[in-house]
């Protein structure tokens, strides 16, 4: 099916917006014979071992795939260095590969069983298609993006995952001549649950999709029962805004201009899991109810393992052009700090500014903290905004120090030129 037409009228899925700091990612070890047959293994090992399982995916077969599928080929050869950290990396088209630790948690949220049919809206990568290959009977997977479907579609046979079926189209009218599925994955982010989708699911399957605004998403599990939904809220997330017709007929659109922080006093928080609304990639963290500097509520990071995230993401549209700085203001304690072994592994909050590719900008620290603040702080600062960011991640916490980062009231004040 030709794109030409659902383009303009569907718009492009954009895969998830996670970032995490980078870093040169060292040969793998082992013996030299290993590292001959797969020089890879151990960095995907590694990957498994400490972002996905140590992050509360337990599914045996769904770590054991994880730890199988050669993610390093999914993405452009100039990033393959950086394919097994856990981070969204740039496939092209304004598309992103899904980060490790969402595919393994997508994946073990719907439960998938050796005789399963499903349905996968991708990013353009098929990395999570290969992903559910070995666990499932059939995998349907619908690119919206010509270019990355073909190019999918090709390395996914040349891989013999001969039980995946790709095409190129309108990712949220589904599949209709192959449904009825028995698990359905979205890995794009529209305003309201797609209809055919709704559909197409089996009664008794299990369908997985971020939604929300643009930039303030959180993972929906919808679970079909005597023909209605069911609904859980799971996480919050991030995924990129989309490009096309469905984008611009969203009905709650973010104003560039005047960039917004969400739930910056923590108040907010998701019944089911007691984290905070709009924060995305929580990693580590609890909320915390008595003595808070402002309102009841304020959140810690603690981590004990150097290296090992905690911290936390917030996405929103910023036109540089248009606004030339922002205010930043927060509390702070913090208490038994050491820097992790990286360089950039010391409490911080690191602004990343991003152009209208999503290509990044450079980011601004403010920070690192390493000694002991026993006593509320309140952190004031202005920030020039570079002229070509149209978009702006708020990222904060320990970032693989160790020790404890508590925070609260992070308030964001615009600045027009």
């Amino acid at each position: 099916m030709s794109p030409d037409r659902t383009l303009h009228t569907t718009g492009r899925c954009a895969g998830l917006f996670l970032l995490t700091l980078l870093a040169v990612l060292h040969g793998p070890g082992g013996a030299a014979h290993a590292q001959r047959r797969d020089p890879y293994r151990d960095a995907r090992l590694r990957m498994v071992a400490e972002d996905i399982a140590a992050e509360g995916v337990r599914n045996p077969r769904v770590l054991e795939s994880m730890r199988t599928v050669p993610r390093h080929l999914f993405v452009r050869p100039n990033l393959r260095h950086l394919a097994y950290f856990d981070q969204a990396l740039d496939i092209g088209y304004k598309q992103t590969i899904s980060p490790p630790f969402v595919v393994a948690y997508m994946t073990e949220v719907i439960d998938p069983q050796p005789e399963d049919r499903v349905l996968e809206i991708g990013t353009g990568s098929g990395y999570q298609a290969a992903v559910l290959s070995g666990l499932v009977k059939d995998v349907y997977t619908i690119e919206i993006v010509e270019q990355l479907g073909k190019r999918a579609a090709s390395l996914l046979k040349r891989l013999d995952y001969d039980n995946v079926h790709a095409k190129v189209g309108d990712g949220y009218l589904g599949w209709p001549e192959h449904a009825p599925f028995d698990k359905i994955i979205v890995t794009c982010s529209p305003e309201d649950i797609p209809t055919p989708l709704v559909e197409q699911l089996r009664e008794g399957g299990r369908m997985i999709i971020p939604l929300g605004e643009r930039y303030q998403q959180v993972f929906h599990l919808l679970e079909k029962r005597d023909g209605k939904l069911v609904e859980t809220k799971l996480l919050p997330t991030l995924f990129v805004p989309m490009t096309g017709k469905s984008e611009e007929l969203r009905e709650v659109k973010p104003d560039p201009a005047r960039p917004r922080l969400v739930n910056g006093g923590f108040e907010e928080l998701l019944d089911e899991t007691g984290r905070a609304v709009g924060w995305h990639y929580q990693r580590r963290s609890r909320i915390v109810d008595e003595q808070a500097p402002e309102g009841r509520n304020y959140i810690c990071f603690e981590n004990v393992a150097p290296g090992r995230s905690a911290h936390m993401l917030q996405g929103m549209a910023l036109d540089g052009s248009v606004v030339s700085a922002i205010r930043l203001s927060f509390w702070m304690q913090l208490s038994d700090v050491m820097p992790g072994p990286e360089s950039y592994e010391k409490p911080a909050l690191y602004l990343h500014f991003f152009d209208a590719q999503r290509r990044p900008l450079g980011q601004k620290v403010i920070g690192p903290w390493l000694d002991d603040v026993s006593q509320w702080r309140q952190v004031e600062t202005t920030v020039a905004i570079p002229v070509r960011t149209r978009e702006m991640i708020v990222q904060v916490g320990l970032n693989g120090a160790t020790g404890t980062l508590c925070i609260d009231n992070v308030m964001l004040t615009p600045i027009s030129k």
